[in-house]
């Protein structure tokens, strides 16, 4: 990989002084030396990573973010409208870090840091919902519903499990509720309990594999579920690409460039594990908009 002159690192100010001090003094010294300048960017306030983002330099050639899936999709939210976009490295230090496990980049912080040093570059697509940019998925019902309901302390003591235990809680919550899905080639009207339109491949560690699923084709994968039962939402989380091939019964897939999602009523949207957003909703997928540093095998 060819060497950086100049790359931005954003990591999080406000975690445990020794817990940053270690992780800075695993990644830095390598990175130092592959770099001729590191700027160190410690977030203090929300928003502080988008801003960083939204400002940075055209002589910075990389962003590197050191954080979860939250602070990866605030930066993406800051560089995702800009003329000039550096290439991204992502050091996971989340707790499901799932977009960094689409690209596999491994999981432990000293080897992400050697990915970065000896990587290669690759074409990634981004989602843009309205005028917010997204680099997982973006979903409604069931599973906005869940991570609403997920305990932060439950959180903090259980980790990428508490998602499941949220979603086992709020399964006899759910109604179904009534969508139009419109894309380039499809017009789709029907109840459903969960939709899910998909760029990466891994929700709360698990992975979702999609046949066809691509990050570089410009095309997301919109997964609709129709069923509340535990069985259904287990077989989402556990399905593989042979199980996929015939889509029947509570699950249905379909693949699209641009889709207008609209819901009778105004409904929450989970977008990368943050809720803000509302349905309905209009997405575009922007193909390989972004280029990211990753394992070269």
């Amino acid at each position: 990989m060819a060497q950086f002159k100049k790359a931005m690192l954003i990591y999080n100010g406000n975690a445990g002084q020794k817990n940053i001090e270690k992780t800075l003094a695993q990644t830095v010294p390598l990175l130092s030396l592959h770099i001729d300048e590191l700027i160190l960017k410690p977030t203090r306030q929300p928003k502080d990573a988008y801003q960083f983002c939204r400002e940075i330099d055209e002589t910075v050639e990389l962003l590197i973010i050191l954080g979860g899936d939250g602070t990866v999709h605030e930066c993406m939210n800051g560089i995702g409208g800009l003329t000039n976009r550096p290439a991204v490295a992502i050091l996971p230090g989340g707790t499901c870090n799932d977009f960094s496990r689409t690209l596999g980049i491994p999981q432990q912080m000293q080897k992400a840091a050697q990915v970065i040093v000896d990587g290669t570059e690759k074409k990634v697509d981004l989602i843009k919902a309205e005028d917010r940019y997204l680099l997982n998925f973006w979903g409604i019902g069931l599973i906005a519903e869940t991570s609403n309901n997920i305990n932060d302390k439950e959180k903090a003591v259980l980790g990428k499990i508490s998602y499941f235990t949220s979603a086992i809680r709020t399964l006899q919550q759910t109604d179904p509720f009534y969508v139009h899905i419109q894309t380039e080639e499809e017009d789709w009207e029907e109840e459903a309990v969960i939709v899910l339109v998909m760029n990466g491949h891994y929700i709360g560690t698990n992975k979702i594999d999609l046949p066809n699923a691509a990050i570089d084709d410009g095309k997301a994968e919109i997964l609709i579920c129709r069923n509340t039962s535990f069985s259904a939402l287990k077989e989402i989380f556990s399905m593989n690409r042979e199980e996929l091939e015939d889509f029947t019964g509570d699950l249905s897939l379909i693949q699209a460039s641009r889709i207008h999602i609209h819901t009778q009523e105004e409904m929450e949207v989970d977008t990368d594990g943050e809720v803000y957003m509302k349905a309905p909703s209009t997405l575009e997928i922007l193909k390989q908009h972004l280029t990211f540093i990753v394992p070269t095998k």
